[in-house]
């Protein structure tokens, strides 16, 4: 059987990119063009309409506009994530909803399997079809026959993954929306140099949006709500290397974790003897 650490590489190889994914936000020049159709939030194009009248944003510099789409966005105690990133050449399609207590459920898909993901209570459950597995410990350079047991070990069955087992601190990154929200704020000067482009909508919100462009033709553009609160609602990167598309909504909304059952649960300790836990 193969041993708990390569196992647990395998099980966190999508999750560090899903880590790696929403990094984007942080910066705006490093935001990941639209995502195919995987996901149904990453497909709510944007599309010209008129500013709202009053335009609430009337009088700011596209760069005062983000920054108060930056307070904002870091205010919410919840939001879902929706889109497709990019990481080291890979396309990774993610679905997830994250809150303020280090809790996320959501669903990841990359190289044609998936794998449904929730955390709650320093615990975190990862369950894969068998596409995502062999994709994941292939990658690992896991033997054949290695592979193919542990597919069966977890075939149905979630890996359970506790407070200070291998990869604990890897996924727990996932869903801490904290340190995402955090980040936005630390590098001002990549948000410098916006340009406000046409209005437009994103899943029928009306957004301003702001437009930053670097050399080599590459291209962010981030939509910041015109109604209530100056949430950031979609990001798209258009050019560079790691072209993608990112909608944030549902914000503020409660995020539902539901814990498996322990019978379909297989925990990582365990995985050695070959014993579901």
């Amino acid at each position: 059987m193969a041993s708990h650490r390569k196992l647990r590489a395998a099980a966190v190889v999508c999750a560090v990119a899903v880590a790696a994914g929403p990094a984007p936000v942080a910066a705006w020049a490093a935001t990941p063009t639209a995502a195919p159709s995987a996901t149904a939030g990453a497909d709510a194009a944007a599309r010209s309409v008129t500013a709202p009248s009053p335009d609430p944003f009337s009088g700011l510099s596209a760069d005062e506009i983000g920054d108060k789409a930056v307070s904002a966005t870091q205010s919410a105690t919840s939001l879902r994530m929706t889109g497709r990133v990019v990481t080291e050449g890979q396309p990774l399609d993610i679905d997830f909803a994250v809150n303020d207590r280090d809790e996320c459920t959501g669903v990841m898909k990359i190289k044609g399997g998936t794998a449904e993901l929730r955390r709650t209570g320093d615990v975190t459950y990862m369950k894969g079809d068998e596409t995502f597995w062999r994709a994941s410990m292939s990658s690992q350079g896991m033997p054949e026959a290695q592979i193919d047991a542990t597919i069966e070990l977890l075939k149905g069955r979630w890996l359970k993954i506790g407070e200070g087992q291998a990869g604990s601190a890897d996924l727990s990154g996932v869903c801490d929306l904290k340190g995402l929200l955090d980040d936005l704020g630390k590098d001002e000067e990549e948000r410098r140099g916006l340009t406000r482009g046409p209005d437009a909508e994103v899943d029928g919100t009306p957004v301003a949006t702001l437009v930053k462009k670097k050399d080599g033709g590459e291209t962010t553009t981030v939509s910041v709500s015109q109604e209530g609160k100056p949430y950031i609602l979609k990001m798209v990167k258009a050019g560079g290397d790691e072209p993608g598309s990112l909608v944030l909504s549902d914000y503020d909304k409660p995020v539902r974790v539901v814990v498996p059952p322990a019978d379909e649960t297989v925990d990582l300790s365990k995985l050695d003897q070959g014993t579901p836990a």
